[in-house]
């Protein structure tokens, strides 16, 4: 999912075969896990059916959640509300039901986000993968994530090809993640053209990081011309549909005055509101706010709160900021 922000100046799969086939090289040693050695357990169940009902039930609340765009951040909280209004605990099951991929690719999701569990993100990709070869969509979604992304799993051949693969059956976060291949060279050459259509083809699917990134699109003027009320018109729809990178960049368009009136007020409010939300960069750039007495009334103790709390979600400026005012 492309965290495009505009302050950043800092199921059909015909031909996956090949593709998948290297999946299989990097989990060779994946079935060498001991899950056959864990003794069966046995269920009450608490209500009529199969708890396998509500693992498929969550899995495809996780898909439509990421296809629409929402932030990963509200997707867990929305597994754990699941998992909490319906009173189950979900991990020994799973771990029993390795041949069924929306357990295969829960049981990672568990171990990535640490639910009901300590996180192991190993773990977590390998169970991706393995769910990947059964053609579970959320788990190409994830390793498209974290191939992008991820510190210790890149691998931009396989983003791009599989971004490609879902962009191609529709899927809209596919799109979106297509377009932000185009735009950085992620595993194949740069093309603004094809980016800003891939953004768009997302955007026309709903999903609001495709808009906000054809926001980004107009504001800079990737594979179109620059128009700044474009842009931040896009930027407030995203926003509108709870795009915490969205709010991030209407923010900044009332901070400056790109596409519309400055307004301060609503700089501190829409920045306030992601922060909330837990997104990192809003958090830094609030607590930047009240350390420097910018827009708002100086508070101290209010900054070291907000960057300790970005820093803990791993932004490197949030913690060299705190590091800073500590010293002070």
């Amino acid at each position: 999912m492309s965290n495009k922000q505009i302050y950043s100046e800092n199921n059909n799969f015909s031909n996956t075969n090949n593709l998948l086939h290297e999946f299989s090289q990097i989990i060779q040693n994946f079935d060498k896990m001991n899950l056959k050695e864990i003794e069966p357990i046995i269920y009450d169940y608490i209500f009529e059916g199969d708890l396998s009902i509500l693992i498929d039930e969550l899995v495809d609340i996780i898909f439509k959640e990421l296809n629409k765009g929402e932030d990963n951040i509200v997707v867990k909280k929305i597994v754990l509300d699941f998992i909490d209004n319906h009173k189950i605990t979900l991990y020994n099951y799973l771990l029993n039901d390795q041949s069924n991929s929306n357990s295969i690719c829960l049981l990672g999701y568990f171990y990535y986000y640490g639910i009901e569990n300590e996180v192991n993100k190993q773990r977590a990709i390998e169970l991706y993968q393995k769910a990947a070869e059964l053609k579970n969509i959320v788990a190409q979604f994830n390793l498209v994530n974290e191939y992008i992304f991820g510190k210790s799993f890149q691998n931009y051949n396989l983003a791009f090809e599989l971004s490609k693969k879902l962009a191609d059956d529709d899927y809209a976060f596919g799109c979106n993640n297509l377009g932000y291949c185009y735009e950085d060279g992620i595993g194949t050459d740069v093309n603004d053209q094809k980016a800003f259509e891939s953004y768009q083809k997302a955007a026309d699917l709903g999903n609001s990081y495709g808009i906000n990134s054809l926001g980004c699109c107009y504001n800079w003027g990737i594979g179109t011309d620059v128009n700044k009320q474009k842009a931040f018109e896009l930027y407030q729809k995203a926003a509108d549909l709870g795009n915490l990178t969205g709010m991030n960049n209407l923010g900044l368009c009332y901070e400056k005055g790109i596409g519309t009136n400055v307004d301060k007020q609503k700089t501190f409010e829409l920045y306030q509101k992601a922060a909330n939300l837990g997104d990192s960069a809003a958090q830094y750039t609030l607590a930047w706010m009240y350390e420097n007495g910018s827009e708002i009334k100086k508070d101290i103790n209010n900054a070291i709160y907000w960057y300790k709390k970005s820093a803990e979600q791993g932004f490197t400026e949030a913690q060299l900021s705190l590091n800073e005012l500590l010293k002070e």
